[in-house]
C-alpha cells in the first residue's frame, strides 16, 4: 500500500498549535464581513421586491443543470449560500410555480427538482438587483486588482472564485 503514513505526532503538534493574532483577526473579519455583506444584499433584494437570495441561488443552480433539473441533494451541494432546509426552500419554489418536482424515470423513489419558465424569468430579473448589490457592497470598494488579490487569498483557504465568472450576466445567470 502506498500513500501517506498516519503520523499521530504531526496531528498532535498541529492541534496544539495556536493561530497567530493575525490569523485570528483575519478569521474575525471574514465572519463579520460575510454577515454584513449578505445582510446588505438581502436588504437590497427585499427593497427591490424580490424574494431572499437563497431563491436566486437555487434557481441559478437549477438553470445551470443539464435539462434544468437536479436531485435535491445535488442542489444543496451546489448552492453558494448554505441552506439548512433545502426541502422547505424547494417547497416554497414549487408553491410559487418557480420549480416543479418530478419522479425519476429510472428510480421511482428518486425525485428531481426542475426549474420552470417562471423560475427562469425570476432568476433573470433578480440578477439585475443582485448584480447591482454586488457592485454597491463589494465592487465599488475594491479595484479589480484588489478583487483579484482577494480571490487569490481566498483560493488559498479552499475557496474557488471561478464561480464568479459563471454568475455574470453574460453566462448562465441570465439564461
Amino acid at each position: 500500500m502506498t500513500g501517506a503514513v498516519f503520523d499521530p505526532y504531526a496531528m498532535d503538534h498541529e492541534m496544539k498549535r495556536k493561530p497567530s493574532m493575525e490569523a485570528t483577526g483575519a478569521w474575525i473579519r471574514l465572519m463579520r464581513i460575510q454577515s454584513r455583506v449578505l445582510g446588505a444584499v438581502e436588504q437590497d433584494l427585499k427593497k427591490a421586491g424580490f424574494p431572499p437570495l437563497a431563491w436566486y441561488d437555487a434557481l441559478l443552480e437549477l438553470s445551470r443543470a443539464p435539462g434544468g433539473e437536479m436531485r435535491p441533494v445535488e442542489l444543496e451541494k451546489q448552492m453558494l449560500i448554505p441552506q439548512y432546509s433545502t426541502s422547505r426552500l424547494i417547497d416554497r419554489l414549487v408553491e410559487e410555480g418557480l420549480a416543479a418536482r418530478r419522479e425519476c424515470k429510472m428510480d421511482k423513489r428518486g425525485l428531481f427538482v426542475e426549474i420552470t419558465e417562471a423560475g427562469r424569468d425570476l432568476q433573470k430579473r433578480m440578477w439585475s438587483a443582485y448584480s447591482a448589490a454586488i457592485e454597491r457592497h463589494v465592487g465599488s470598494k475594491l479595484s479589480d486588482a484588489d478583487a483579484a488579490k482577494l480571490c487569490g487569498l481566498l483560493d488559498r483557504l479552499g475557496c474557488s472564485c471561478d464561480q464568479a465568472a459563471q454568475m455574470s450576466p453574460n453566462t448562465a445567470a441570465t439564461r
